[in-house]
């Protein structure tokens, strides 16, 4: 299967997925691992470090693999998650940052993240499930 981005060094937060290629509106980027299944127990022993890269789906806790972990939050994503994939919400042109919305419905970050990704639309602050106290740029 075509690989359809790239990890890169990314302004938001350390390593983000850029298109590849013109991606089409209703394309699947990414398909998930869901491999890693955690208990609620589980999350809450992990090390933070770790905690940014669960995200909680339908009350299941998902530690996320390359390359979806690289997907950055943007209060104005252009994906959305459907079926552990991430889907093309809009045409992304190749060499374009592919970002998804950690606070759709469907999909909620499970620790508080300040929103550094620049939309005019841009809540500040996603509430996370843990580290209520704590917070982790994106």
């Amino acid at each position: 299967m075509e690989n359809k981005f790239v990890i890169k060094n990314s302004r938001i937060e350390g390593k983000g997925a850029f298109a590849s290629r013109d991606i089409k509106k209703g394309e699947i980027i990414f398909n998930w691992d869901t491999s890693n299944k955690l208990t609620k127990e589980q999350v809450k022993n992990l090390p933070k470090k770790d905690k940014n890269y669960v995200v909680k789906i339908k009350k299941e806790y998902f530690l996320l693999n390359p390359p979806e972990r690289y997907v950055n939050h943007s209060c104005d994503a252009n994906t959305y998650v459907h079926n552990f994939c991430d889907v093309a919400k809009k045409d992304i042109k190749g060499g374009g940052k592919i970002t998804s919305n950690y606070y759709e419905k469907g999909e909620q970050s499970i620790v508080n993240i300040d929103c550094k990704c620049g939309s005019k639309n841009c809540i500040r602050t996603i509430k996370g499930e843990f580290d209520n106290d704590n917070k982790t740029n994106m």
